[in-house]
């Protein structure tokens, strides 16, 4: 009998009741993962918990802000106690607040800080905490989430770019300082996946339509990404660590010299 690809471990997912969170969530558990599904919606950890237990699963849900010191260190040690061990860290949580977020120049303090703690800040707090955990199972994966507007941002959304531009560049240096541990560290830069948090920019038939477009093969789906995410968290992928991977559809690809020929063209 095959044993499951990530049998007999325990992964931990934040931002899980929702969108890429709770398709990631759902995919580490098909792959045999004991998931600790948090979210700061109690409602949401609970929603994607029973989704797994349904399927035949194993997981637990907790409420956690990810961007609170605090709160991760106590749902940490609560998945410690619980599950018995971490091996993976699925760093997902995140927002991207169309109307808040915006040019520099027009944005609020306030809103500016928000994205950064929740987006980047909570990626460095959930490791803090969970590396010792990982280094004591004898290594492990930590995943997290960047994005394709780390790599060509629109110019719309600033806190959001430079928030998902900063998750890259802390995967890089993060992997590097938990080698010693065997634990290895890679992101993933998705394009405009159609989750509950790009909603808003898919509301309307034509901006649906044009961000199909931009993407080589249509857009995406958050399974589609988790699938990813199942590969990074698993030996499949034992050689990559530091790596952002472009997971987009083209985008990236797609985008970067459409940019490039209006900026030399002065549009």
């Amino acid at each position: 009998m095959t044993t499951p690809l990530l049998g007999g471990k325990v992964a931990m997912v934040t931002g899980g009741g929702s969108g890429l969170g709770r398709a990631g969530a759902l995919a580490l558990a098909r792959a045999g993962a004991r998931v600790a599904v948090t979210d700061v919606s109690a409602a949401g950890a609970a929603s994607t918990a029973d989704a797994i237990a349904e399927a035949g699963g194993n997981a637990i849900a907790l409420t956690c802000d990810a961007g609170d010191s605090k709160s991760v260190q106590a749902t940490i040690a609560a998945v410690a106690e619980r599950c018995a061990r971490i091996d993976v860290l699925y760093n997902n949580a995140g927002i991207a607040p169309v109307g808040e977020d915006g040019s520099v120049a027009d944005m609020a303090d306030e809103a500016w800080e928000r994205v950064i703690r929740i987006n980047l800040t909570s990626v460095f707090l959930c490791s803090k905490y969970a590396i010792p955990h990982l280094a004591k199972a004898g290594g492990g994966a930590i995943v997290n989430t960047a994005s394709s507007m780390a790599h060509v941002p629109l110019g719309m959304m600033d806190a959001y770019a430079a928030s998902k531009a900063g998750v890259a560049g802390l995967t890089r240096s993060m992997a590097a300082g938990c080698a010693k541990h065997g634990i290895r560290v890679n992101a993933i830069s998705p394009g405009y996946v159609d989750t509950p948090m790009n909603s808003m920019i898919f509301s309307a038939d034509e901006l649906r339509a044009g961000f199909a477009a931009g993407h080589m093969t249509g857009l995406q789906t958050a399974e589609e990404i988790a699938d990813l995410v199942v590969f990074l968290a698993s030996d499949l992928s034992r050689s990559m660590t530091g790596a952002t991977v472009n997971c987009d559809r083209g985008w990236t690809a797609f985008k970067m010299p459409e940019i490039l020929a209006r900026a030399m063209a002065g549009g």
